[in-house]
């Protein structure tokens, strides 16, 4: 027997579920549903991509831009006191023939200290000129050792000085025997660590005070800016460098390339026969 339902007392709800607050589960007219999906975010569908070489080129305009951006890597420094350095200087006399050649050599050596070099080979009628020079410096240019050698025709001296910058001191050593001891300032330098010391200053814009060098023995030096000059279509900075020593007072100039190792281009010593210069070859 079926069982009768009482439909006059039933009420028609669009809820569903046994607390009635579910809505029914139907299929709507797909206009309806295409409305409802405006604007939303369609979670779980492959985005349509876009064509391969379209995609391509906007990838290579990317990558292009990167790299237009991006700066070039930085090329080092050439030249003390960057890298070890040899430098060639050619020994010119006043009316500009040729007596000789020169060379500078800077190296840094363990623990950060520096090793310089110097040679002069040149030949005046009936006297042929020798001279080396070496100098070791700690890393702050302060001189430890400076030792020359020197042929002048038929004579010849070779001398080594010994620096204890801790207690002020210098020691000097000749070939034959003698020796002495003396004072020196506080970083005590030779001349030529000096020269080197004078291109780092000048690399940082500014011109060593006057002070004292060691060259066998203590030297006032003095040296002042006189200005630009043009070398070669280059523009250099001109230094006059006075010396005064307790036998002997030399003026010269020193003429520095505008480059970041300040090298130098010329030298020029004027002596009884004329004004000599080293003009460094290329």
């Amino acid at each position: 027997m079926t069982p009768r339902i009482d439909t006059s007392t039933h009420v028609h709800s669009d809820f569903v579920g046994q607390d009635c607050i579910l809505r029914p589960i139907f299929n709507r007219p797909l206009v309806v549903l295409a409305s409802s999906q405006v604007g939303r975010l369609k979670i779980g569908r492959r985005i349509q991509s876009c064509p391969t070489a379209l995609c391509n080129l906007f990838c290579l305009t990317i990558l292009f831009s990167f790299a237009c951006m991006a700066a070039p890597p930085a090329q080092p420094l050439a030249g003390f006191p960057f890298q070890d350095e040899t430098l060639r200087f050619s020994i010119h006399w006043p009316t500009g023939v040729g007596l000789g050649e020169g060379r500078m050599q800077a190296h840094r050596i363990e623990g950060g200290r520096w090793q310089f070099e110097l040679s002069l080979d040149a030949s005046v009628p009936g006297i042929t000129v020798t001279d080396r020079y070496r100098s070791v410096t700690t890393p702050e240019l302060c001189t430890v050792e400076f030792e020359r050698e020197s042929v002048h025709g038929p004579r010849k001296s070779h001398e080594t000085v010994t620096f204890s910058q801790d207690k002020s001191m210098a020691h000097r050593a000749t070939t034959g025997g003698g020796f002495s001891d003396f004072s020196v300032p506080a970083c005590a330098k030779d001349a030529l660590a000096f020269l080197y010391f004078t291109r780092w200053e000048m690399g940082q814009g500014r011109v060593p005070p006057a002070g004292k060098i060691i060259f066998g023995g203590p030297y006032d030096i003095r040296l002042q800016y006189t200005g630009p000059e043009p070398v070669k279509s280059q523009t250099t900075d001109r230094l006059a460098v006075t010396v005064h020593g307790p036998a002997s007072n030399v003026d010269f100039e020193l003429l520095f390339a505008r480059d970041p190792a300040r090298s130098p281009l010329v030298i020029r010593a004027p002596l009884a026969l004329g004004t000599f210069s080293l003009e460094l070859a290329r």
